[in-house]
């Protein structure tokens, strides 16, 4: 098994291959953009349980058509998805870019807000648990404290820490606070993929079939109190996504 060190050094060797690409052609990078919109958003939706296969995410999203027989929830959520992701893609590269609360909430409440408007981009007034693990997180008073502690982390962290395992750090702590009553993973994941695109990384999918390898690498950062086990699974998804980039790039 290859150490953080080796994925981290193998991540930014494909970086460099798909930046001696750019700039890219206006056409083609909006056609890149819609490949990974559809891609991401169908992962991370069905990572969560939806049921939209890649196909009825790509007609939903690029054609606006509902599919017949799928819950109206997952619609909304894939609908929602396609919306915080453009967010997210026209923030991540501002030069000047700053994580805040304000943008945390608004990729919430732009994935959210068909699902139920009234808890979009709000801070949750609840105790809330999470099936499959032992895990309890803070109660609610404590989560505008430690949203702002995040931020705060974020920005100081920048220097001291590589971007996948900034990304990944933020990621595994927003998940940690779920600061929201639902879609903290995909929250999550779009805080993630913020961060990376900023760093001039690509679009960042976590497969579906590696859902327990997830699961269990968040678990295990959690008891050994430290980010690597969660890193190392972030820098290989990243590694497959580059993959992915050289491919349509021809590279």
């Amino acid at each position: 098994m290859p150490s953080l060190q080796e994925l981290l050094q193998k991540a930014d060797f494909y970086k460099q291959k798909i930046s001696s690409a750019r700039p890219l052609a206006k056409e083609e990078l909006e056609s890149l953009d819609n490949y990974f919109r559809v891609g991401f958003t169908y992962a991370s939706n069905a990572l969560e349980g939806n049921t939209l296969t890649i196909s009825e995410t790509k007609i939903l999203l690029e054609d606006g058509i509902t599919v017949g027989g799928r819950p109206l929830k997952d619609c909304y959520e894939a609908v929602g998805h396609g919306a915080a992701y453009d967010f997210m893609l026209g923030l991540a590269r501002q030069p000047d870019m700053c994580i805040t609360e304000d943008s945390i909430k608004e990729l919430h409440r732009l994935f959210y807000q068909k699902v139920d408007a009234e808890q979009a981009g709000q801070y949750r007034s609840i105790q809330v648990y999470i099936s499959g693990t032992e895990y309890i997180p803070p109660a609610p008073g404590e989560v505008p404290q430690l949203m702002g502690h995040l931020t705060d982390q974020i920005h100081s962290s920048k220097l001291s820490l590589h971007p996948i395992e900034l990304a990944a750090m933020a990621h595994k702590r927003l998940v940690d606070i779920h600061p929201f009553i639902d879609g903290n993973g995909r929250a999550a994941r779009l805080l993630m993929n913020l961060i990376l695109v900023n760093s001039g990384y690509g679009v960042v999918s976590i497969p579906p079939i590696w859902r327990d390898d997830y699961i269990n690498a968040l678990s295990a950062s959690r008891c050994l109190n430290g980010i690597e086990p969660f890193s190392k699974l972030i820098a290989e998804c990243v590694i497959e996504t580059e993959r992915d980039y050289c491919r349509l790039l021809k590279l």
